[in-house]
């Protein structure tokens, strides 16, 4: 890992907000590297819940679809007035 350090500008609020979430001993950059593995770890939940979503209605779908083709083998009745 790289020593070279850089600064970044936030508006006051912005700090006040991260003082608030960090705790005494943590730093600024523990609390940002915390944080942005808090946001990856909701993304890849997020993608997973997705995934799972669209694999249901799948499995939904080739259902409708079978229901179907189960009407479409039998033939429509006809149709009388």
């Amino acid at each position: 890992m790289s020593n070279n350090l850089t600064t970044i500008q936030l508006r006051e609020e912005v700090k006040n907000a991260l003082d608030r979430m960090k705790s005494n001993k943590e730093t600024y950059e523990q609390l940002i590297i915390n944080l942005m593995q808090i946001a990856e770890k909701q993304k890849r939940e997020q993608e997973e819940l997705m995934i799972e979503g669209c694999k249901e209605m799948a499995k939904d779908m080739i259902e409708i679809c079978k229901e179907w083709e189960a009407v479409d083998n039998e033939g429509w009745p006809e149709w009388k007035p």
